[in-house]
């Protein structure tokens, strides 16, 4: 992986080979999404309905609402029931909120920490690492889907 804080730069995204994220993405059924809003024009929206219609199931996570993209909403990954597993917990959330989110996926059972594109933080992925998670730092999880998709 690059973008360490073993390469100087703390703030650089963090990103897997492409063939692990091929892996990663193809193996993974069930996406939380940290911060996700019902609001269409959001980002979160546009990439959870990207998500969602590449058959991937969303789990909205956010406070603010009860349902999104058809999904009903958690206000906290803790809060998501036991019984709903969640492979990756796409995060879009500011910087310095990511570590107990990281913390959440941990306890969950997730494979992949993602952290979308201009969110970075070397204690989420501390956290993340060290709970044998995945992380991916700074990059958007539709773009990198659609560049594998049209790449294969």
């Amino acid at each position: 992986m690059s973008g360490g804080p073993e390469d100087g730069d703390a703030l650089a995204p963090v990103v897997p080979s492409d063939a692990e994220l091929r892996s990663l993405l193809g193996e993974a059924r069930t996406i939380a999404i940290v911060g996700i809003s019902s609001k269409t024009h959001r980002e979160s929206y546009q990439v959870g309905a990207y998500l969602q219609g590449k058959g991937y199931r969303i789990v909205p996570v956010t406070p603010k609402e009860t349902q999104v993209l058809g999904e009903r909403a958690y206000a906290s990954l803790d809060e998501v029931p036991d019984d709903v597993p969640i492979d990756v917990v796409d995060v879009f959330r500011r910087a310095e909120h990511t570590p107990p989110i990281a913390e959440a996926a941990v306890r969950r059972g997730a494979k992949v920490l993602w952290l979308q594109e201009g969110i970075v933080n070397q204690e989420a992925r501390a956290i993340a690492e060290a709970g044998g998670l995945t992380v991916i730092m700074g990059v958007c999880i539709k773009k990198t889907r659609k560049r594998m998709e049209e790449e294969s």
